[in-house]
């Protein structure tokens, strides 16, 4: 639909502002819906709703292949566009060979049924080992050979993002945490993406579910999976419950402003930050096609953006630049982050 917010990553390529992350699909994750064909219908009430864009990773399994059916089945298939993600193994790092990411990219290709990934989003675990400015060459001889479209990162730093622009300057974008208790990309990492046209591409938007009604006014939880454990961790960086609980307060009371949940006042505050071109929100067992249209509509005000300023002023921005703290492998927040998916689930 016409009144949905695109935007382009690059000239001739136009994405939705609101992005169909997929992880929640994965077996890791819940799984979804109980069938495909209910998967599928979810996939075209967003695209009929004007969120074409989808975000998926070799790493989650089964995906890709159903967004390749699912794509194959559609009247116009280039009327939606999917991205994808490479994230080798952190344990055979140093094993990584041209011929391994060259693999790994036509499987990707097999899977979505395409022959050029629109986006493909690369991650590097470990910077003390050499080996991810040689990746980025394999992948640019990949795309000049037509099989990518653009190329940008995930959870990349800003001094090594820096690194390889200087090879690719038209690295197309970063993946990152953002969201109100994650602030870490206005340290340093909005400012070189503005400078160099990189586009800022947030996950975390909602913090897991934690920025909604669900957890104002009520104790703070006993967290039961990995992914509100990521997030539980990220409030206690930010400050605490209490301090949360006063930003949830502020954010639904915009929200009856605008006549929408607190849940849409914080994506959309996300979705308005220098040099965020799009907002990813996770595809779960029910459509989310109603909540991303009436995020696309709100227009925050002066004294929106002021109340939340106030209350972000008793937060503090957890410490460290873009994912520093997921690379503190003596941390809590890395414990709880599985690195070597990659292998295991390259199976055909």
């Amino acid at each position: 639909m016409s009144d949905v917010e695109h935007t382009e990553l690059a000239p001739g390529y136009s994405i939705s502002r609101i992005i169909n992350g997929c992880w929640q699909l994965t077996p890791d994750h819940g799984g979804g819906p109980a069938t495909e064909s209910e998967t599928h219908r979810i996939f075209a009430e967003l695209v009929d709703h004007g969120f074409t864009t989808f975000d998926c990773a070799d790493i989650y399994v089964g995906v890709e292949e159903s967004l390749g059916r699912f794509r194959k089945n559609l009247a116009a298939p280039d009327s939606v566009q999917i991205h994808s993600k490479y994230a080798p193994d952190r344990d055979t790092l140093h094993e990584l060979t041209a011929p391994k990411i060259k693999d790994a990219v036509n499987r990707s290709l097999s899977r979505l049924g395409v022959e050029r990934l629109d986006l493909l989003q690369f991650h590097w675990w470990r910077y003390e080992l050499p080996g991810h400015m040689e990746m980025l060459e394999t992948l640019m001889d990949l795309r000049d050979a037509g099989k990518i479209r653009l190329l940008g990162v995930t959870n990349y730093d800003t001094a090594h993002l820096a690194e390889l622009l200087q090879r690719a300057p038209d690295l197309a974008s970063i993946q990152c945490q953002y969201s109100l208790l994650d602030r870490r990309p206005q340290r340093h990492m909005a400012k070189l993406c503005e400078e160099n046209d990189v586009h800022i591409l947030p996950y975390g938007v909602l913090a897991g579910g934690f920025l909604s009604e669900k957890y104002l006014d009520v104790p703070a939880p006993d967290v039961t999976n990995r992914s509100l454990t990521k997030y539980r961790l990220i409030i206690d960086e930010a400050g605490s419950w209490a301090t949360f609980q006063h930003l949830l307060r502020t954010l639904a009371g915009i929200g009856e402003r605008h006549g929408v949940p607190a849940s849409a006042i914080a994506a959309r505050w996300t979705l308005d930050q220098p040099a965020v071109a799009a907002i990813m929100l996770g595809v779960g067992t029910k459509s989310r096609a109603a909540q991303n249209r009436a995020i696309s509509g709100i227009r925050l005000t002066q004294q929106d953006r002021d109340d939340i300023k106030a209350a972000l002023s008793r937060m503090s921005i957890p410490p460290g630049d873009v994912y520093e703290l997921e690379r503190d492998f003596s941390g809590p927040h890395t414990r709880i982050i599985k690195m070597n998916l990659h292998d295991s689930q390259q199976r055909d």
